[in-house]
Formats: structure tokens, C-alpha cells, sequence
């Protein structure tokens, strides 16, 4: 009977510790097992593998709608091969690289269809913040922190530099709280 107890605590380990991301179809991803609800649009990833930097949008709320988080641009980080990976700057990322409007142009066409079929329909995500705002004449300045509460989420770009991914490889996005690391979120996404 202690073998079997044993053997039961250990599966419900085991599947507490793995990140449970479901695979939304279209490139899109989703975990609501966690303080921070994470859904991850990785569609135009999927198809622009080679370039220097990655285009992800993420959406996130707090799972807790009386608890106040905030996301910080350097509290998203992306797991590949297990090593962590950060945003970059936006001066770095502006200087290097200048297929910003293309990507959000081409991101339009693609069906978001995936994503909505989500916890994210529940939301509201204004349109104000943005850690990758384009360079354009009405668009707002990018911000360095997401504020979430209630039914208020946040959405923004996330761009990585491209440690040189393949087609099927995996790799984690993860958010944190700017104050409790306690208070976290993590998508595995697939590059299909």
C-alpha cells in the first residue's frame, strides 16, 4: 500500500512540475495553470524562422482578479535548450533590426483563431501598452512594464534574438511578477 501511495504522489509531482501548455493549433498556446494565465502566439515564428529576431505575441492576466500584477520587459524571458534568453533593448533592437512594421503588417493576415478560443475572450487588453511599439506616427511610446487586474490583461510583442531555431524545436516562454517570483506564468511552444 506505501509502494502504491509512493507511486501516486510521484505522477501527481511529476505532473504538477511540467508546464501544462495546451496546443491551441495555428501556432498558438495556451496555460491557465498558474498565477499568471499565458497564451502565446508563435504563428509568425513558425513561418519566419530565419530571421535575427522572433515574433511572439503574448497574452497575459492575473489568474486572481483582486490581485494586482506587474510584468517588467526584463521579467519575460524565453527557455531554449535550457539556457534563458531576454528581450532586447530597444535601442539594440532598433538599430538591428528593420522588419518591425513587415512583421506587424504580415501578423495581421494571419487567423487568430486559436488564441480566441481561449481564457483571453474573457479579457479586456488595451491597446496602450506595448513593450515593442512600431515606430510609427500614431503609435505609442513602448513601455518597460505590464500592469494586469481584474478583467484587464495585457498583450505585447515579444521579440527574441534567434539562437538558431529548427523547425520542431521547443522552447518555453516564461513571465514573472516585476516583485514576487512566486507569481509566474510559462507556455511551451512548438515550432511547427
Amino acid at each position: 500500500m506505501k509502494i502504491l501511495k509512493s507511486m501516486f504522489l510521484l505522477l501527481f509531482l511529476c505532473a504538477a512540475a511540467y508546464p501544462q501548455t495546451q496546443n491551441l493549433g495555428l501556432g498558438a498556446f495556451a496555460n491557465e495553470h498558474g498565477p499568471i494565465l499565458l497564451a502565446v502566439d508563435a504563428s509568425l515564428a513558425d513561418l519566419q524562422l530565419n530571421n535575427p529576431y522572433v515574433f511572439f505575441v503574448a497574452y497575459m492576466a492575473a489568474k486572481k482578479q483582486d490581485q494586482q500584477i506587474t510584468v517588467a520587459r526584463n521579467d519575460v524571458v524565453m527557455v531554449y535548450k535550457g539556457k534563458e534568453y531576454h528581450m532586447p533593448a530597444i535601442k539594440e533592437f532598433r538599430e538591428e533590426y528593420l522588419g518591425e512594421i513587415h512583421d506587424i503588417d504580415f501578423y495581421r493576415h494571419l487567423g487568430k483563431e486559436g488564441i480566441i478560443a481561449t481564457w483571453v475572450r474573457f479579457y479586456n487588453f488595451p491597446r496602450e501598452g506595448d513593450f515593442f511599439s512600431p515606430l510609427l506616427m500614431r503609435a505609442p511610446l513602448p513601455v518597460n512594464e505590464g500592469n494586469m487586474f481584474g478583467f484587464i490583461g495585457f498583450r505585447t510583442k515579444c521579440y527574441f534574438k534567434n539562437p538558431g531555431f529548427k523547425r520542431g524545436d521547443k522552447l518555453i516562454i516564461r513571465v514573472t511578477d516585476k516583485k514576487n517570483p512566486q507569481l509566474f506564468g510559462e507556455v511551451e511552444v512548438t515550432l511547427e
